[in-house]
Order: structure tokens, then C-alpha cells, then sequence
């Protein structure tokens, strides 16, 4: 019988009778049950984070600091636990889902000596001006299923050290290892300031909608994104979007191919390809462009597909079935135009999991749907370009703007074209590192906001000025 996990309310862990069923996508068996909650839950869960802001609002800065530290300590201490049950409804091989796991934890660690400190506008003798952080109030944090516990985490620990409080909605296809965080955080975080429920897609628009919610933090694809700032637009909540990202990396000619073919390979292919930031189309130049493609093809022959919970897997499954014939459409659209796969193109597959093969195609049209859409799977369309100014008008060419890569050794020319491309993040010579000190956003349509650093803490709050006259006559 599969386990049954509660949920997290007031301090409490509960259920309420009606329990959704969550599966291994490797196996497509069912491996846990979580609670199926609607208006009535949500509401409970509000209500607590509404009674407990009143006092964590009035808390200090260090006794913040200590709660996200001490979430960031039950993390680490059940690491091995939870990235076992990572993998399990994840699909992630378990060296992936250990540094998921042990990165939540120290995101946590790091977000908690970030400090919103008081910026003094004025001190004359006419008159003291300051500006103060001040918190927004009740978040809803609705979170994805591709790195479930790194996106809790950073939304549940700005919003804490801010002095807000939360309410947490897994994705219903990842939910148990945030379940399982929630039961070793519930003595570590003051009743009601974490409140963490699960439910079908359809509780995610109840949270948006809530009256006692003041702010919404999402991370997911761009049309649900559009949605939830639609729907937040009816009481004026404050949003942060993460969004979907279509990545170009460029690769100039001036680059060792035998040392970037494996980096850029594990860009596009880390989390089987679900990434927001992954790279998703690759510029590679045409002086180059035949060593490289074939380096990173005999590459990922030695790359071995599986369940990720075996031993020496190295990409797991699609973690859902919705997302698993998606890519499959794209692969097979890619097949009916012609393209030609330098490896993989299958989708006429059986067996247990959302198996999808390694493929990589070889120069498709800009115009291709398995280049001009993102993919989220794993799947590598390299291209050739000839100069500069091209692939820059290329990589730019998208309605998305989240990150990039430029590969060369000449760095210095790497941020010239890095600074001309239209994207929140950009890396030279490396790829998905993010900092918690530095924001983390999207351009045009891949995302509203920050996250990460003082920037992404300032999106919890809101600037309230005080100004005080001296010497005032009263």
C-alpha cells in the first residue's frame, strides 16, 4: 500500500479524506498519496498564515535568520532520505537529486544572512527621511515538478525573512518530498508562517484568486503565468513570474571542442532537458560546427538513459505522461518535416516510464518547431551560423528572454555578445549556475520579477518612507 503523506497547516499536519495518487515516472507505479484539497483547506491554510503574520511581521531580523537556518539544517540531516524519495516521483538520476537536495539546503543557509536594511533619504537639520522594508503580507507559492524542492525553497525562505507568511502548493506530480520536508520543519518554523498543501491543478487559480493573499510567487510555463497575472490583476496582488525560457547557446569557432562537447551536452541534457534554463538551441559556428556536433553525439552514445534510482544512469524519464507525449509531438513533427537526427528520433516506444531517447538534431530550419518552441525534454537542435552579428539576431529572435551561454576563450569578446543578448542571465564559459546573492528574472515573456539576492527579497515588501520633521512646532 502506498504511503500517505499530510499536509501542513497552522502548524499541524493533516489530511481530509480525499487523497490523489502520485507516481514514479520510471515505473509508472503509484508511490505515495497525498491530500486532495480544495477551497476548504485553502481557506484554513490562509486563515493561519493570516493569524501568524501578525506577529511574525514584529520579528527580527535574527530570529528570521534562525528559522531558515534551521530549515536549512533539517534538510541537510535527511538529505539521504530525501533525495531517494526525489528521485522517486521525480525521475532524476540520484546524484542530481542529491544536489537538488543538498542546494535547497544551502540556499536556504544563504538566503538567511540576506537583510533589507533602512536607506536614509535625508538627516539635516530640517528634517530625517528613511526608507524601510516592510512586508506585503499572506504569499501563495504554487511550485512546478521539475526541481520542486529548489523552488520551494525559494519562495518559502524570502517570504520568511521578509516577514511574510506562506502558503505552499506543490505540483501534484512532485508533492512528496515538500510533504516530507514539511513534517521535519514543523517544529523549526513558527504554526502558521509555512503552510504547505497539496491539489489538483484547479486549487492553483483558488490561491490566486484568495482575498487574504497578497502576493503570488510562480514559477512554470509562460501561459500559466499569463494566467495567474490576470487573475492577480482583479485585487492588484503583487507577482513574481518564472517563466519558460527558450536558451541559446553560442559557440564560436575559437572554442576546444573535446572540452565544451561534454559541457554542452549536460546544458541541454541535466534533469533529462527540464530545465527553464537549459540550453535549448545551440549556435555553433560553421568553422567548428561538424568537429563539434559529431564530438557531442559520440558523446551522449555513452550517456546512459534509465530509471534513476539504478546505478549509473545518467538521464531519468520525462517526470509526467502530459509532458512525455508533448515531447514526443516534437520529436515526430521534427521527422515528418525531414530534419535530420543526428541521434535518437524515436517515438514509436514501449514499455514501462517516460522513457524519451537521447536526440540531437543536426542544423534544423530557425523556423522549426523543435527550435522556435521550448522543449523541455531531452532534446538538442544544433545550428550553424557564420558571423556575430547573425547568431545575435538569432538568439534574440524569441518571445522568450530568460538565459543564454557564450563559449569562447576570448572572454572578453564572450560578454561583448553576452551584453547584447536579451536575456536575465547570461554565462560565459559555463552554464545553469545561479547565485542566491545575485537576481534571478526573466526578460519579455519569461517571467515578472526576481528571484534570488536582495533583489528577489525585495519583492516580499513593500518601500515605506517616514519622514520626520525637526524642530516641528505641535
Amino acid at each position: 500500500m502506498a504511503k500517505e503523506y499530510s499536509n501542513l497547516i497552522g502548524g499541524e499536519m493533516i489530511t481530509n479524506g480525499a487523497w490523489m495518487d502520485v507516481l514514479n515516472p520510471a515505473t509508472e507505479e503509484v508511490i505515495g498519496k497525498v491530500p486532495a484539497c480544495g477551497k476548504d483547506e485553502l481557506d484554513r491554510a490562509v486563515a493561519a498564515a493570516r493569524e501568524a503574520f501578525k506577529s511574525w511581521r514584529k520579528t527580527s531580523s535574527d530570529e528570521r535568520a534562525k528559522v531558515a537556518q534551521g530549515i536549512a539544517a533539517a534538510i541537510k540531516e535527511n538529505a539521504d532520505e530525501l533525495f531517494r524519495l526525489l528521485t522517486a516521483e521525480q525521475g532524476k538520476p540520484h546524484a542530481q537529486a542529491q544536489q537538488e537536495i543538498y542546494g535547497a539546503a544551502g540556499l536556504a543557509a544563504a538566503q538567511s544572512t540576506l537583510t533589507l536594511d533602512d536607506v536614509i533619504n535625508q538627516d539635516d537639520d530640517e528634517r530625517l527621511s528613511r526608507t524601510r522594508r516592510v512586508p506585503v503580507g499572506v504569499v501563495g507559492g504554487i511550485v512546478p515538478w521539475n526541481f520542486p524542492i529548489m523552488m520551494a525553497i525559494q519562495k518559502i525562505v524570502p517570504a520568511l525573512i521578509s516577514g511574510c507568511t506562506i502558503v505552499l502548493k506543490p505540483s501534484p506530480f512532485t508533492p512528496l518530498t515538500t510533504l516530507r520536508i514539511a513534517e521535519l520543519i514543523k517544529d523549526v518554523a513558527p504554526a502558521g508562517t509555512v503552510n504547505i498543501i497539496t491539489g489538483e491543478d484547479s486549487l492553483g487559480p483558488l490561491i490566486t484568486e484568495h482575498e487574504d493573499i497578497h502576493k503570488i510567487t510562480f514559477t512554470g510555463s509562460t501561459a500559466t503565468g499569463k494566467k495567474i497575472m490576470e487573475g492577480a490583476s482583479r485585487d492588484l496582488k503583487r507577482i513574481t513570474l518564472e517563466l519558460g525560457g527558450n536558451d541559446a547557446s553560442i559557440v564560436l569557432p575559437d572554442a576546444d571542442v573535446e572540452k565544451v562537447a561534454e559541457q554542452l551536452f549536460w546544458s541541454t541534457f541535466s534533469n533529462a532537458g527540464q530545465i527553464c534554463v537549459a540550453a535549448k538551441r545551440i549556435y555553433i559556428h560553421e568553422d567548428i560546427y561538424d568537429d563539434l556536433s559529431k564530438a557531442i553525439a559520440e558523446y551522449a552514445k555513452n550517456v546512459v538513459v534509465g530509471d534513476g534510482s539504478e546505478q549509473g544512469t545518467g538521464v531519468g524519464p520525462i517526470q509526467n505522461k502530459k509532458q512525455y507525449d508533448r515531447v514526443l509531438e516534437l520529436i515526430q513533427d521534427a521527422k515528418d518535416n525531414g530534419y535530420k537526427f543526428l541521434l535518437g528520433g524515436d517515438t514509436d516506444l514501449s514499455g514501462t516510464g517516460y522513457f524519451v531517447p537521447l536526440t540531437i538534431l543536426d542544423n534544423p530550419p530557425e523556423d522549426a518547431r523543435i527550435v522556435a518552441e521550448e522543449q523541455f525534454g531531452p532534446v538538442m537542435p544544433l545550428m550553424k551560423f557564420s558571423s556575430e552579428d547573425e547568431v545575435i539576431e538569432r538568439a534574440n529572435n524569441s518571445e522568450y528572454g530568460l538565459a543564454g551561454a557564450v563559449w569562447t576563450k576570448d572572454t572578453d569578446k564572450g560578454v561583448a555578445i553576452a551584453e547584447q543578448l536579451e536575456t536575465g542571465t547570461v554565462w560565459v564559459n559555463e552554464f545553469l549556475h545561479l547565485s542566491p546573492f545575485a537576481p534571478f528574472g526573466g526578460h519579455k515573456q519569461s517571467g515578472f520579477g526576481a528571484e534570488y539576492g536582495i533583489d528577489g527579497l525585495k519583492e516580499f515588501t513593500y518601500p515605506q518612507v517616514i519622514t520626520v520633521k525637526r524642530d516641528a512646532v505641535v
